[in-house]
């Protein structure tokens, strides 16, 4: 009697190489669109030298944590500097949401995976990955030709023939290296979040605690993106400028919304602008954050230009109140309020340290000709927003604790929805 032919496993055939290829694939197209779509309406199609697809494909680098070098070549009589680290952070999160969908899809309705099902499946999809990054990586490079105009500048430089150019080009090792590392950070915390994603038999005594802070994090920082988008939407009817406000929501919604989120729980950022900057901005952040001076941008500041900069204390009252009831009522029926305040305070020190370092901006450029012109004109120019680190966590703590308790309240009537646990013995108390 013949033996039937051995058929591979379902992991063999759900976790193979086209699903990888889609889901890498599917992840860097999103973030490429996105990212075309917010610098077209910022007006970056009218760069020379069909420049477009090129700084679309930087601009995908450094959405994943890629690093871009800015360069200049003025000539001899010439000096130009120029640096800049900035994510994209409305293009990160596309990409995210659209890869970690693609990673957990094979693995929904069940509830264990081996480790090496997991590692194997999550191999595949990187090694995919990084040959797309790679190719985008050696598209991103572009030089420009700078008009000097026609001042002192333009006039030395016809005179001497001083021909300046700057461009930019992706840093291939390092792209590859943090771009994996973006990856992998991905698809960890989609399955932190998931809860249907399956774990390792090992790790399943962690779900409890850990995918419902995971999960109402995530959801906070979604919905304070949503509502940007509102008020971005709001804001475009109002005043019109709409190519402007939609620059902003398809390329850095996040960078503006969530550090909203720690400066209404009282946090404060230091920031400069200077120079002309192309990069889509409020106009409020804008007015607070040009000075001649290095500025510090919190609720007094904000509401010395705007009254309205209140309203984000009670926003974030009503989210962070939020969050945590909804960590509550997916945690286990049997868990006590206290351990609600501290795991609501945990995970929003979690969030609020990866806001600080996330929406960190830093961007200069120069360019002088016998030492004119660096000093000011449209020849230079400074971006700079950098948090408080430690005094922004510190608030997280006691707004965690404040809210978690809260949460931990108004969930006990639906505490039995929670993930896993049963309800608690007759007579036992909620502390």
């Amino acid at each position: 009697m013949s033996q039937p032919l051995p058929t591979a496993p379902p992991a063999a055939r759900h976790h193979g190489w086209l699903p990888a290829l889609a889901t890498a694939l599917a992840g860097l197209v999103s973030m490429g669109v996105v990212a075309a779509l917010g610098l077209w309406a910022a007006g970056a199609a009218a760069l020379p030298g069909g420049a477009f697809p090129r700084v679309v494909a930087a601009t995908v680098v450094t959405a994943v944590g890629g690093s871009v070098a800015l360069s200049g070549d003025a000539g001899a009589l010439a000096r130009s500097h120029a640096g800049i680290t900035v994510m994209p952070l409305s293009v990160t999160l596309t990409g995210a949401l659209v890869v970690a969908a693609g990673f957990l899809r094979p693995l929904r309705h069940r509830a264990v995976a081996s480790v090496r099902e997991l590692g194997g499946w999550a191999v595949r999809i990187a090694l995919v990955w990084l040959l797309l990054l790679l190719g985008l990586a050696l598209g991103a490079r572009q030089t420009f030709s700078v008009d000097l105009g026609n001042g002192v500048l333009g006039d030395i430089g016809d005179l001497l023939g001083a021909a300046p150019e700057v461009g930019f080009r992706a840093r291939v090792p390092a792209t590859l290296a943090v771009g994996l590392v973006w990856l992998a950070g991905v698809m960890v915390l989609a399955l932190m979040v998931a809860r249907g994603a399956p774990l390792p038999a090992r790790l399943l005594r962690f779900q409890a605690s850990v995918r419902p802070a995971a999960y109402a994090m995530v959801t906070l920082l979604l919905v304070s993106v949503a509502l940007g988008v509102v008020v971005a939407l709001i804001t475009a009817v109002r005043r019109g400028h709409p190519a402007d406000s939609f620059a902003v929501i398809l390329l850095g919604l996040p960078n503006v919304v969530w550090p909203a989120l720690t400066i209404g729980m009282g946090a404060a950022w230091h920031g400069r602008v200077d120079g002309p900057f192309g990069l889509p901005m409020p106009y409020l952040l804008d007015e607070v954050l040009r000075t001649p001076d290095v500025s510090t941008l919190d609720l007094g500041t904000l509401a010395a230009h705007d009254g309205r900069a209140w309203w984000l204390v009670a926003v974030d009252a009503v989210l962070l109140v939020g969050a945590a009831f909804l960590m509550a009522a997916r945690s286990p029926a049997g868990t006590r309020a206290p351990r609600h305040v501290l795991h609501m305070a945990v995970a929003l020190v979690a969030a609020v340290l990866a806001i600080c370092l996330l929406c960190r901006v830093s961007a200069h450029y120069g360019l002088s000709l016998l030492g004119i012109g660096d000093a000011g004109g449209g020849l230079s120019g400074e971006l700079l927003l950098r948090p408080q680190v430690w005094s922004a966590l510190g608030l997280a703590v006691a707004w965690g604790m404040v809210a978690g308790l809260c949460g931990a309240l108004a969930a006990r009537p639906v505490r039995r929805r929670g993930e896993t646990g049963g309800a608690p013995p007759p007579g036992a108390r909620p502390w």
